[in-house]
């Protein structure tokens, strides 16, 4: 296998991994009511260690899965925020299948997503303490800008490398004919 051949299938890799975790990142948006209630029992269980080493865990758990209640409950229309989230993520992940199919022109969705991470520790930051939300959970949101970023510098790393190897083949000289 070339050297070209590797970093295309590198870089293919890599970005299957990143659009699946898009895609499972938007379809939990949806039933949030269902997934709060279902993390609040399972952290609850007598079996877990959770109430009693991370109280503020499963009071938070607990306050989100109560307002999550009463908005499905009095509100659900305010629910449609969360499924326009969960469209966001689906629709981004999209946008990635043109560096998977031609990473070098497509290094753009690359760049753009590499943007999209960094500006998720100034909105939790800035919204976060707006909207009530701890400091630890506004860390754990910001620790998906941090993840999610380091695939995409992977893989544009491995585009400028491919990158410059397609352009010294086009600089290369062709051999002439006998």
């Amino acid at each position: 296998m070339s050297e070209r051949q590797a970093l295309t299938r590198g870089i293919r890799r890599w970005l299957v991994f990143f659009i699946v975790c898009l895609v499972l990142s938007g379809l939990t948006a949806f039933p949030l009511v269902t997934e709060l209630r279902w993390t609040e029992d399972l952290l609850s269980a007598s079996a877990s260690p959770v109430p009693e080493h991370f109280p503020g865990l499963m009071e938070w758990i607990t306050r989100v899965r109560e307002g999550l209640d009463t908005i499905d409950r009095e509100q659900p229309f305010m629910l449609y925020g969360t499924d326009w989230l969960a469209f966001a993520h689906l629709v981004i992940a999209v946008a990635f299948y043109g560096p998977y199919r031609d990473p070098v022109r497509n290094i753009w969705v690359i760049e753009f997503g590499m943007i999209a991470c960094a500006g998720i520790i100034p909105l939790a930051l800035i919204c976060g303490p707006i909207r009530g939300i701890p400091f630890w959970w506004s860390v754990i949101d910001m620790s998906f800008g941090v993840f999610g970023v380091i695939p995409l510098l992977i893989v544009r790393r491995m585009i400028k490398r491919l990158e410059a190897l397609e352009q010294a083949a086009a600089a290369a000289p062709v051999p002439a004919a006998a």
